[in-house]
């Protein structure tokens, strides 16, 4: 099936983490050519290779990225545009928490995860947006989390996530006439490297299977092949949505 894919250009910020690449890969597998941005460039410059080797005739380009910063994302999304042209597709993927209960947490630790994960989006949004609509097209996804919903030791990063999904049903409307969907996906547990070198990780993993009516753990690929979907000609006429890739929890 032909999922109106080849010939885009798509962005993706954190494009080297498990989820940005394994989302990349899959775009490119589909004809798009592909930007991988991220703040390390070693992580970056191995999921370029990563994919190159896997998707024949991949057309991939890696450059680093501070999402928070407002210069950094001008000057990444220009080598883009010079090396792939305008961008039709972004993927707002950058973000990271940094968990503690509110009384313990520093003005820092709230003003950081909100830089990358909501003001971040706002910049790449921002130096997407003009050609979007001046090319009458394009396709935006914003990675949130069901920690929207609120978890304990998480208001930084729930409230994040939240205003991102917020974010993406306000900017929906406003692209729409531009013939511009902006939807999210809100990953459950998610089984990445990351969390798997979790100490904890057993204990949150058999909470999960005990929760979830899909009795296994989310993989990366599940929430790439959710983004895929949002980004390609099946959801044509499908924006300002939210879904959750969670097993069903």
């Amino acid at each position: 099936m032909d999922l109106g894919l080849t010939g885009r250009v798509a962005a993706v910020t954190g494009g080297g983490g498990a989820i940005g690449r394994t989302t990349a890969k899959l775009l490119a597998a589909e004809g798009a050519s592909v930007a991988l941005l991220d703040l390390s460039d070693e992580a970056a410059t191995a999921a370029r290779a990563e994919i190159e080797a896997e998707v024949p005739g991949a057309t991939v380009f890696a450059t680093t990225c501070d999402v928070g910063d407002k210069d950094s994302v001008t000057g990444a999304f220009a080598a883009v545009e010079a090396a792939l042209g305008p961008v039709d597709v972004l993927v707002n993927n950058a973000g990271f928490s940094r968990d503690k209960y509110l009384t313990k947490m520093s003005e820092d630790d709230w003003d950081d995860v909100h830089q990358v994960v909501l003001k971040g989006t706002f910049h790449c949004c921002r130096a997407v947006l003009p050609g979007m609509m001046e090319r009458n097209w394009g396709r935006i996804v914003n990675t949130s989390s069901m920690a929207y919903l609120g978890n304990r030791g998480q208001t930084n990063y729930s409230s994040a996530k939240a205003g991102l999904i917020g974010m993406t049903n306000a900017l929906a409307r406003e692209a729409g006439p531009f013939n511009i969907t902006c939807n999210a996906v809100a990953p459950g547990l998610i089984a990445t490297p990351r969390l798997r070198a979790r100490p904890d990780f057993g204990k949150l993993e058999q909470r999960s299977l005990a929760l979830t009516p899909l009795p296994r753990l989310g993989t990366v690929e599940d929430v790439a092949k959710t983004i895929l979907y949002f980004t390609s000609a099946l959801a044509d006429f499908i924006t300002a949505q939210t879904i959750h890739v969670s097993g069903g929890r």
